[in-house]
């Protein structure tokens, strides 16, 4: 698709404008939630293993909602799917400052709520509903506008969260959520699925039942899932136990909104890139490297010692690899399996991420109230780094023989 084309394409234009909008609500309220710990604790009486059990139950319910909301997304369009779950992640909210707060209303109001909000908002659906209105040429660069714009929020949303947080105290900043999230919904309407003829695929009889059939017979799409895994456990152990872990080793509170603020910086220069040269080369390559550098960036910030340029450079490299690995792994499952059903083939390698997220959350706290440090959640993200840059390079990025029989 020429760039000429493309703005022709007000439909193709207009959604990818309000995906990366959503995405950038979303996140930006998903992404700050270790920054209330010290207020649930103080507040709540919240230990760090509920805690962590209640964004691990939330990286769940986002996990094993995506699917859900892809399958609506593709049946019935973008809107329905993303402010259907829109309305979930705002009741979640609500009742998290409202009303009976600890205890198991706790993990559902932060966990389950929050958790099926995120499945359709998050990244996944509105990344899907985008990736069918562009070919391969120029899918994974418009893939990775979503997530670098999303990146943006990840970037405000720590310094807004901060501020908020010292002036006005915690129920008025997620008072303040709810309001941006109900723009969110708003905004939702406007990412539509494209119609028969603007379709960027030839139309096939699949259903969805035997799209994954298909699916799960190919190996390459179960070593997605399988790496996957890893992204979510990372990205979930680094934002949800960071802001307690730089307090910890005697830096000042404010490096944790440093760090998270940086991370969203460097994400969308990471998330462009990636999109950009999975064009380019091999995108299982990308992959690779980019999760054996995440550990590296792991080992420099735990193994040196505790400063405010080791925090800055942390921030720097994990944010570059943070969301990087969305446009190559959806871009991935688009080139083997077309779009049709790319919201829920993509969904469920998302729902892998999301078990991944659940288990950087809960060992993170579990570890740390088991033996008083963060450790042994670094070391495994180590080990992990390097299954998992290991695990992509038998992918084989070829269409099934269906789409080629197709074209």
């Amino acid at each position: 698709m020429s760039s000429e084309k493309f703005i022709k394409n007000k439909t193709a234009l207009i959604t990818l404008i309000a995906a990366c909008l959503v995405v950038l609500l979303s996140l930006s309220v998903r992404q700050v939630f270790g920054m209330f710990f010290m207020d649930f604790n103080r507040d709540l009486g919240i230990t760090n293993t509920e805690f962590g059990l209640a964004i691990g139950i939330q990286m769940l319910g986002w996990g094993l909602s995506g699917p859900i909301f892809g399958a609506i997304a593709d049946k019935y369009g973008g809107p329905k799917a993303i402010s259907l779950a829109f309305l979930f992640y705002i009741a979640g909210i609500y009742f998290l400052f409202s009303g009976p707060n600890t205890g198991i209303y706790f993990q559902i109001s932060l966990g389950v709520l929050i958790g099926i909000g995120c499945g359709g908002t998050a990244i996944s659906i509105p990344m899907a509903v985008v990736g069918k209105h562009f070919p391969l040429s120029n899918r994974t660069i418009a893939m990775s506008f979503v997530t670098a714009v999303g990146s943006f929020g990840y970037f405000l949303s720590p310094i807004f969260t901060n501020y908020s947080l010292q002036n006005y105290g915690w129920i008025q900043t997620l008072i303040y959520f709810m309001f941006f999230l109900i723009i969110g919904l708003t905004i939702s309407y406007f990412v539509r699925s494209p119609s028969l003829n603007q379709s960027t695929e030839t139309i096939n009889n699949q259903n969805s039942i035997s799209a994954l059939k298909e699916a799960f017979r190919n190996k390459s799409y179960v070593l997605l899932i399988a790496g996957f895994f890893v992204c979510g456990f990372h990205i979930t152990l680094v934002g949800t136990h960071v802001p307690k872990y730089v307090i910890d080793r005697g830096l000042e509170d404010w490096t944790a909104a440093m760090i998270l603020s940086l991370i969203g910086l460097f994400n969308i220069f990471g998330s462009l890139i990636s999109g950009y040269l999975s064009t380019k080369i091999s995108k299982k390559i990308i992959l690779s490297v980019i999760y054996l550098l995440r550990g590296v960036s792991i080992c420099l910030f735990i193994f040196t010692p505790p400063s405010t340029i080791s925090s800055i450079i942390f921030g720097a490299s994990f944010g570059f690899l943070w969301l990087s690995t969305v446009p190559a792994t959806s871009g991935i499952v688009a080139h083997i399996f077309g779009t049709k059903f790319l919201g829920l083939l993509y969904g469920l390698v998302f729902l892998s991420h999301q078990v991944g997220s659940f288990f950087g959350a809960y060992l993170g706290g579990l570890f740390y109230d088991l033996y008083g440090s963060y450790d042994y959640a670094w070391y495994l993200a180590i080990a992990l780094s390097i299954f998992a840059g290991l695990i992509h390079l038998p992918i084989i990025e070829k269409p099934v023989l269906r789409l080629k029989e197709e074209h």
